[in-house]
């Protein structure tokens, strides 16, 4: 009985805390890739429709004084070919930005490891990301080669555009698919760069609650006092979040049925007490104890067994997420083995996020669960019979 109880304890614990840490992870997971998508990528993106967007300051301006936005970034963006030492080569996002506008990217401005992006307008520059700098080869001062596909109509048919720009800056966002990609390039170096004199491509607009941002949109749109169209940070990101949003519901069931088993071993483990402790019942029946005072005996028994393995499996889930990123660098050390490397799951470290409610929640149901493995057992043995337990006595 004694081992059954231990499996019981080590279940129920196992479970809680895998509980706790699994939706710990991957709520700090969702809120670190919000912060930083985010914070380097407009909550809502103006485009033009019918002509090109040549008014953006006018218009930029107007969005500007909507309540609730918090401040606006034109912006010209291509895809191009970079080229770093020794003809090392990569794909590469390039985002042509005004230097206030990039001061005000927090996760980029904030987190510059190398060189500056003060007077960014006129540097002639560009700022590139820290795993971009580490593929190609590039330190600060280098020069970076672009290709566009996009180049200049010859006799001899469409030339790739071709130029080379400083490095002035290294900044590293802490999300592994932005820093080996983006390329920030000054306004007006990047609207010659992609033939876009006197125009940009969009209007990113930043406001002060994201999740509010569908209320706002018809006001932007109408402010924009001009042919647009808008697109949310919630539209563009909808299926790598909803995605993230069934992964953690499908964790959390799969990791329920650990705490569920645990819960079976109570069953077996108080029937296989009660026929053991079968002409103790009786006897003690016979004294004149009551069957629902034989019913709490067996219920104190299974639920004490239920609330310590989820006391301790609280406690091992709180104490593993507040040191998860020790614990990950430990274990990758002793494995030899990067565990949750960056270029695969984009952040530079692990990330957890206790949520109080969820953990309540987690808690509760163990206990329940535990509560209501005991009934039955329980009732059955208060519903033993003391003349038939004690007839061959």
């Amino acid at each position: 009985m004694s081992v059954i109880a231990g499996f019981s304890f080590v279940g129920i614990m196992l479970g809680v805390a895998a509980l706790i840490i699994v939706m710990s992870v991957m709520n700090g997971f969702r809120a670190e890739l919000l912060t930083r998508i985010l914070g380097v990528n407009g909550h809502v993106i103006l485009q033009p429709i019918d002509r090109p967007l040549t008014d953006f300051d006018s218009v930029a301006a107007k969005i500007a004084t909507v309540a609730g936005v918090s401040y606006t970034m034109p912006l010209v963006q291509g895809q191009v070919l970079a080229t770093g030492a020794n003809s090392a080569s990569t794909g590469a996002l390039v985002k042509g930005v005004r230097g206030g506008d990039l001061e005000k990217l927090k996760p980029v401005a904030d987190n510059v490891r190398q060189g500056t992006i003060a007077n960014f307008d006129t540097s002639q520059g560009v700022a590139i990301g820290s795993r971009l700098a580490e593929q190609l080869g590039l330190g600060l001062g280098d020069n970076i080669t672009l290709v566009s596909p996009q180049g200049d109509v010859t006799p001899l048919g469409v030339t790739p555009r071709v130029k080379a720009y400083p490095i002035t800056a290294i900044f590293e966002i802490g999300l592994s698919e932005y820093d080996a990609a983006y390329v920030y390039m000054p306004l007006a170096e990047a609207q010659l760069f992609f033939a876009s004199e006197g125009q940009v491509q969009s209007i990113e607009i930043f406001v002060d609650d994201p999740d509010s941002v569908q209320t706002l949109q018809p006001t932007i749109e109408t402010a924009a006092e001009r042919p647009n169209y808008t697109l949310t940070w919630q539209r563009q990101n909808e299926s790598f979040f909803s995605a993230l949003e069934v992964e953690r519901n499908v964790m959390f069931i799969i990791l329920t049925l650990i705490v569920l088993v645990a819960a079976l071993n109570i069953i077996s483990g108080l029937f296989m007490l009660v026929k053991d402790k079968g002409r103790d019942i009786a006897i003690m029946r016979t004294m004149g104890a009551t069957r629902a005072s034989i019913m709490r005996v067996f219920l104190i028994t299974g639920a004490s067994i239920g609330l310590a393995g989820t006391f301790a499996g609280f406690v091992l889930g709180t104490v593993f997420c507040l040191n998860i990123e020790n614990l990950r660098q430990f274990f990758s050390w002793l494995s030899g083995v990067p565990i949750f490397p960056p270029e695969i799951y984009f952040l530079s470290r692990l990330p957890a996020e206790i949520d109080t409610s969820e953990v309540a929640t987690v808690v509760l149901m163990a206990v329940g669960l535990s509560f209501l493995a005991t009934i039955l057992p329980s009732w059955q043995a208060s519903k033993l019979d003391p003349v038939e337990a004690l007839r061959y006595e």
